[in-house]
């Protein structure tokens, strides 16, 4: 893994995309692509959308040790603020109960043990308010193989009240300063029905009208929200809900993902198919932010909490080299459209289609269950080294960055849609996929304090800090030894591919030429010594 501590001093980093304007080698017949970059041309405060927010599976799954040690290693890796997830009010968390003459029992001690943890890493709850407890439900219709109940309470006031009794408890337990500093999210997912909801958009509303009194009865600068929608539906209507039944709404949010089909198909068996438009679930974020500022609530906060490239956890894409620049080039396209990008998860101790049996299974997470960084970890590992400041940067598909001490950092990569026509990502994302040459991209950079640097490169890409091609020449056994683990990790570890001692003269430019495949992520750090 790539440690922080590589990084003193003056760092200058580089990663490697696609889609970007290009020149053509008269020497190789190849695209040469130029960053122009000047240390003192400054554009502003970078946007770290990208770090708000990451989900995990379900708040059950927050109790074991080993998704705990991942999580710390994820926040301390990549920086994230916030965590959200399914099933925090569902029967294994034991939160609710009734008694034998129908009056609420409440019991909060799995929370406690979960949240306290969170808190303990230094990030916060993303607070999804769901699913319903089945004391409370008025059906047994559930989701998911560990049941979350996806029917509308049996009495909204019952909600309500267990509702408030939880902020109630959040505000006596970790004080009101911090409380305000959450999120409260009603539900997920309602326009799924009847896979999430199997109520109406009407009783969603009332849901989330008593959700919103119960919250805010108890300190009315607790921030609520929602609809929480697959595809950036309702945003519209919630909005205007509640400007007509004057409730509070201080945020919107939904979901979004890259695929044409394979709709909830968790376990792979139709077939997912990568959008191909270049601007793929991008587009969903950009025209949530458009109908937001067009209606009766604009400049609200938009948290697109849940996304990636596939919906389904059984998507071989997730554990593909190709993720990583997929993930950039999405990001990057978003701009400042939404407050925050919470990519769908962090780890594959996920257990939505029950426990997985095999150690790369296309799970959603960043790590699989044996903590080996995917590429996906890497290219929000390499984000979280950019600085605070934006520099100018014509370049479409990147970032250059500095910091308050100086180091200047610029992240590049290359996404190329490589899927065939009438082969989906569960035939294709499971082969071995080499990747064929973009030429050459060159970097100049003005303006960089005179001195001596070193100057390490770090890569992401075919055979690159790419574990799933590793097990694939194992023979993807279904099982991995001990011994097979630790040769997965060590092959790709995040170490620098490439180290030298360069000078850097004064008003002379600094120059570098490297060679770029489909798919390639590079990270350059640049330290003054």
């Amino acid at each position: 893994m790539l440690q922080k501590t590589l990084i003193p001093g003056m760092t200058f980093i580089v990663i490697l995309v696609c889609l970007c304007t290009t020149t053509t080698s008269a020497r190789s017949g190849l695209p040469e692509r130029i960053i122009r970059l000047d240390f003192n041309q400054v554009k502003g405060p970078l946007n770290t959308l990208f770090r708000e927010c990451v989900g995990a599976g379900r708040a059950n799954e927050g109790l074991r040790a080993d998704w705990q040690q991942q999580l710390k290693y994820v926040h301390q890796e990549c920086g994230f603020k916030y965590i959200r997830m399914h099933g925090l009010l569902t029967d294994d968390m034991g939160v609710y109960r009734e008694d034998r003459n129908g009056n609420p029992e409440y019991n909060f001690q799995y929370i406690d043990v979960l949240y306290d943890f969170i808190l303990s890493t230094g990030m916060k709850p993303f607070v999804e308010l769901g699913f319903m407890p089945e004391a409370l439900a008025s059906g047994k219709e559930t989701i998911f193989w560990w049941r979350g109940n996806v029917t509308p309470p049996k009495d909204y006031k019952k909600w309500e009240e267990l509702i408030r009794n939880l902020t109630l408890h959040f505000t006596e337990r970790y004080g009101a300063d911090e409380v305000k500093t959450w999120y409260f999210e009603v539900w997920n997912e309602p326009n799924l029905t009847p896979w999430f909801w199997t109520g109406t958009q009407e009783e969603y509303f009332k849901l989330y009208r008593h959700s919103a009194v119960a919250v805010k009865s108890v300190n009315k600068e607790y921030r609520i929200g929602g609809p929480a929608t697959a595809g950036a539906a309702w945003e519209v209507e919630l909005i205007d809900f509640c400007v007509a039944n004057d409730l509070p709404l201080d945020f919107i949010s939904t979901h979004a993902y890259g695929v044409d089909q394979g709709f909830l198909d968790a376990y792979g068996n139709t077939g997912t198919v990568l959008a191909k438009n270049p601007m793929s679930l991008s587009i969903d974020v950009l025209n949530s932010r458009k109908e937001i500022e067009g209606s009766s609530m604009p400049g609200l906060e938009l948290h697109y909490t849940e996304w990636s490239s596939s919906y389904t956890p059984a998507d071989p894409i997730h554990d593909s080299y190709h993720q990583a620049p997929y993930i950039l080039q999405k990001i990057k396209q978003v701009g400042d459209a939404a407050n925050s990008m919470s990519y769908w998860v962090f780890s594959d101790i996920f257990e939505e289609p029950g426990p997985r049996f095999t150690p790369f299974h296309g799970g959603f997470g960043m790590l699989n269950y044996q903590a080996i960084n995917k590429p996906a970890f890497y290219a929000y590992q390499f984000m979280n080294q950019l600085g605070d400041t934006e520099l100018m940067n014509t370049d479409s598909c990147s970032w250059a960055c500095k910091d308050d001490k100086g180091n200047v950092q610029v992240l590049l990569w290359d996404f190329t849609y490589t899927l065939p026509d009438s082969v989906n990502n569960q035939d294709y994302y499971i082969r071995d996929l080499p990747a064929k040459s973009k030429g050459k991209v060159q970097i100049r950079i003005s303006g960089i304090p005179a001195g001596a640097y070193t100057l390490d490169i770090y890569k992401v890409g075919y055979r690159v800090n790419d574990p799933y091609t590793t097990y694939y020449d194992m023979g993807r056994p279904n099982q991995l030894t001990k011994e097979q683990v630790r040769r997965i990790k060590e092959l790709n570890n995040g170490s620098a591919i490439s180290s030298e001692k360069i000078k850097v003269k004064k008003g002379a430019p600094y120059l570098k030429e490297l060679e770029i495949r489909e798919n390639d992520v590079l990270l350059i750090t640049l330290t003054k010594q």
